[in-house]
């Protein structure tokens, strides 16, 4: 992954829906209506048992694919940044192909003001939007975002990173089928460590299963807001194997 790349990348455009910020590119909200915050931290976070599993321990890397308006990010570093259990150093990894420009998350960060700290560090890195990885070191060095610009596959095949945690944040596979195709998400059983967690808020059949041949052993829980149900799991990969095949026997 080069360090950066010279090849622009096409902007996300500052849009709303009824007052939620809208992907104009995939037709589908950043978040519930219910509120981005709040479904970062009951999703993400809670799907991966965080703030706990990081508690004691040197490093903690976790992956996320979908940037969009940053918030899973500026949640889970105001957490680390809360807890006084917190690993000593936090590194981030995060994959998108339409970044806003840092003024208009300036606009969007506006309506979260207890994340204005946080927000504040991160846009005054805020790179060019160039294709390739640009690494940001917050909080005096002991959060390390690295921030990946491009396309999904592209970028997931070419990371050389093992992490303890990923976030699954693509938009609905309805809108948006490439960023959950079996082949994108294949390549996460080679970037897991052993016991790592996932969580997203799709709790599609298709996702589950996918998720189960790249070594993961899904779990429904309930959802946030309206959503019924979302996906917590854990990689294990013959545990996986196992899941599979009770799926097929079960019809």
């Amino acid at each position: 992954m080069p360090y950066p790349s010279s090849e622009a990348l096409t902007a996300a455009t500052l849009s709303f829906r009824d007052g939620t910020p809208y992907a104009e590119q995939f037709g589908d909200v950043y978040h519930s209506d219910e509120g981005g915050l709040a479904q970062a931290r009951h999703v993400f976070l809670g799907g991966n048992g965080l703030p706990g599993r990081w508690q004691g321990r040197a490093e903690f890397s976790m992956l996320e694919t979908g940037f969009g308006l940053g918030l899973n990010f500026l949640a889970t570093w105001q957490a680390w940044r809360a807890d006084p259990l917190r690993c000593r150093r936090l590194h981030y990894t995060s994959i998108e192909k339409y970044p806003f420009h840092a003024d208009d998350l300036a606009q969007l960060h506006a309506r979260w003001p207890e994340l204005d700290a946080f927000s504040v560090q991160l846009r005054a890195q805020w790179p060019a939007l160039t294709a390739g990885a640009h690494r940001l070191l917050l909080d005096e060095g002991q959060v390390e975002l690295t921030l990946v610009l491009g396309d999904v596959a592209d970028c997931l095949s070419r990371l050389d990173l093992r992490c303890d945690a990923f976030y699954l944040d693509g938009f609905a596979p309805a809108k948006n089928p490439g960023m959950w195709a079996p082949p994108v998400l294949s390549h996460l059983h080679k970037l897991a460590l052993p016991g790592a967690t996932l969580a997203t808020f799709s709790a599609a059949g298709p996702v589950r299963q996918a998720l189960r041949q790249a070594g993961f052993v899904c779990k429904r829980r309930p959802g946030f807001g309206s959503k019924w149900h979302m996906l917590a799991a854990r990689f294990s990969p013959e545990e996986a194997l196992e899941q599979s095949l009770r799926s097929v026997t079960n019809g």
